[in-house]
């Protein structure tokens, strides 16, 4: 069993990041991370970090790294009981010095670089998720696959995306070979989302742009129900997200598996504006209303009411009515 504070002994390493200044609190995050140093005062924080260096790692059996080899550094090996490596806990508590050094030393070293913890996050996932744009760029230039998904089937893109970090998600897409760049795109999470499904969902405008830009699919469709992100934005209400897809070429007569084009989705809605664009441009078998099934089956009943219907079948005692 070896101490972090053991493991944190290497070479190169003059001083470590100053306490961090305060910022304005991001939205609550499902993931599991160190989200609490942000409110921290100084000597709380100092003691965050000393406990960080104290902390021991439970010893585990080396994982089975498929180039044959263990990593050549005894701390390399070690596993929290939450499946963190060193490297994993250095990104949570934003040890920026220290996750730096890491790297460089595990440079090349994918199996490390992309090693999962219990909740499927690879270093990238809690890069992106911490908000620290340089330790993903420096993990990405070292090796990390950004297509690995988390738990939820999130790619750190995804989770970029989600979250509206413009500057992580020009880091991912920038510092990723090309097939990589097409295949995140396109990729859906366990709930059916494409990261501009994500982005749209959250009316994070420049985001939605930026991944337009890069070649996302405008007209993807959710596989649950087939709505696009024109479709959400109709949803959200936000007119302006509706421009921006239809001037990147959004089909506006594109239907859910329900047989809705996005200005069906207007009918009842307070946004008039919306309603109005989209009606411009929509094939006019696509502005009338479906008829829903409830008016179907009521035009295929009975004339008769309930109280008027004739019963010829009513038996009592055994014997049949006679009317």
């Amino acid at each position: 069993m070896i101490s972090a504070r053991r493991a944190a002994e290497l070479p190169a390493m003059e001083g470590r990041e100053a306490p961090r200044k305060e910022r304005a609190a991001a939205p609550p995050q499902d993931d599991r991370h160190d989200s609490g140093l942000d409110s921290m005062k100084d000597e709380e924080y100092r003691q965050l970090v000393q406990e960080l260096q104290d902390i021991r790692l439970q010893p585990r059996d080396a994982p089975a790294w498929p180039q044959g080899d263990p990593p050549p550094h005894a701390w390399a090996q070690q596993l929290t009981e939450d499946g963190d490596t060193f490297l994993h806990l250095a990104i949570i508590h934003e040890e920026k010095a220290l996750s730096l050094e890491v790297i460089r030393q595990m440079a090349g070293d994918r199996p490390f670089l992309n090693f999962q913890n219990n909740l499927s996050q690879t270093p990238l996932h809690l890069a992106v998720i911490t908000d620290q744009p340089e330790i993903a760029e420096n993990l990405l230039k070292a090796g990390c696959d950004p297509e690995i998904r988390d738990f939820r089937g999130n790619t750190p893109l995804h989770i970029a995306c989600e979250q509206g970090s413009l500057r992580s998600v020009s880091v991912l897409t920038q510092y990723c070979q090309e097939h990589h760049l097409f295949s995140v795109l396109q990729a859906t999470n366990y709930n059916g989302h494409t990261c501009l499904h994500l982005a749209s969902i959250q009316g994070y405008l420049a985001v939605v742009e930026y991944l337009l830009s890069l070649g996302a699919d405008v007209n993807a469709q959710e596989p649950c129900n087939g709505r696009t992100a024109l479709h959400l934005a109709v949803d959200l209400q936000n007119s302006d997200l509706v421009s921006l897809l239809v001037k990147h070429g959004a089909d506006v007569n594109k239907v859910t598996y329900q047989g809705y084009s996005p200005y069906q989705l207007t009918w009842g809605r307070d946004n008039s504006s919306i309603q109005e664009q989209l009606k411009q441009l929509t094939t006019a078998d696509l502005q009338m209303l479906p008829e829903s099934e409830d008016e179907e089956s009521s035009e295929s009943e009975s004339e008769f009411t309930e109280d008027e219907l004739i019963y010829d079948d009513c038996l009592i005692g055994g014997r049949q009515l006679a009317f």
